[in-house]
């Protein structure tokens, strides 16, 4: 219970909201208030104050988050140590994955060989799944940014060119491509800021002086592509995450057109550890892993 109220306590001063932090901790926003105020109680101490329905940290607060933030990466290590050790044929692995078309093949063939092991998957933009692997919430990511970190080890996955997703009743869906000017004059659906493909469309966008008339910002892949499909817009995507829908059509940009790259990552230190290690033999062709990762 109080590792699970200083919880509480380390993601409400960090992200500043308690709503924000009941998502992070898939709690729900009462709980985490109880959780803070059963900590303060207990030990006669105030961590934020309360000013019209807002929270603020206070000193104490404040010389006793860095010591939370260890306790609990502590919590985090030890907790991966149990899980990658003992019986090397089980155990739980977790992957963040800004997208599942290129990480669902490698997990099919790592549970043809770990079938006792399990994978579970966590979704987010590369950001978010990158910041998620350095927190020890999950063992290894998918993220389309070309991260500069040395706690980091890389494998490409692969690339993708970006492409149109349009309703098959749209004005363009009779054409065999499309040009960037083509995205202004609809309402061009976007994901949140963050994501490598709303980036790479806004630089496709600058690049040819373009500004779309309208943009409606959705944080879901999937729910973008719902938008789509009930025609309430037009959306850019890597062209291999465009699944197939019959009320969608998939249009490829003439000329040059920006690539989307995906790549695996895991801490350097954890490298050898046996899940993780099994599952990036799989990543790589011939289990071969190139020094730079």
């Amino acid at each position: 219970m109080f590792v699970t109220q200083l919880k509480s306590f380390f993601w409400v001063a960090r992200l500043g909201s308690i709503t924000q932090a009941a998502r992070q901790l898939a709690l729900s926003q009462p709980t985490v208030t109880t959780q803070i105020r059963a900590l303060e109680e207990h030990y006669g101490v105030e961590l934020f104050h309360r000013q019209g329905g807002r929270l603020s940290i206070t000193d104490a607060g404040l010389r006793l988050l860095p010591q939370v933030e260890q306790l609990l990466l502590q919590t985090i290590q030890l907790e991966s140590a149990l899980r990658h050790s003992g019986d090397a044929s089980q155990g739980q692995l977790r992957i963040g994955a800004t997208a599942p078309y290129y990480v669902l093949d490698i997990v099919k063939r790592y549970q043809r060989r770990f079938e006792r092991v399990e994978v579970a998957i966590v979704g987010g933009n590369s950001r978010q799944m990158v910041q998620a692997l350095v927190d020890y919430q999950v063992d290894l990511a998918t993220s389309s940014h070309l991260e500069g970190d040395p706690r980091l080890l890389r494998v490409e996955l692969g690339q993708d060119p970006l492409a149109l997703l349009v309703h098959r009743s749209h004005r363009l869906a009779q054409r065999t491509m499309v040009q960037a000017s083509d995205l202004v004059h609809d309402t061009l659906i976007l994901r949140e800021r963050g994501s490598m493909t709303r980036q790479l469309t806004e630089q496709m966008l600058a690049a040819a002086g373009l500004a779309p008339r309208h943009i409606m910002e959705i944080a879901s892949r999937e729910a973008i592509r719902e938008a789509v499909i009930r025609d309430m817009g037009i959306s850019v995507f890597a062209r291999h995450e465009a699944s197939a829908h019959p009320d969608i059509v998939v249009l490829p940009f003439a000329g040059p057109v920006p690539r989307l790259p995906e790549y695996l990552y895991c801490l350097r230190e954890r490298r050898q550890a046996r899940l993780i290690a099994g599952f990036l033999e799989e990543a790589v062709p011939g289990g071969v892993l190139p020094d730079q990762m």
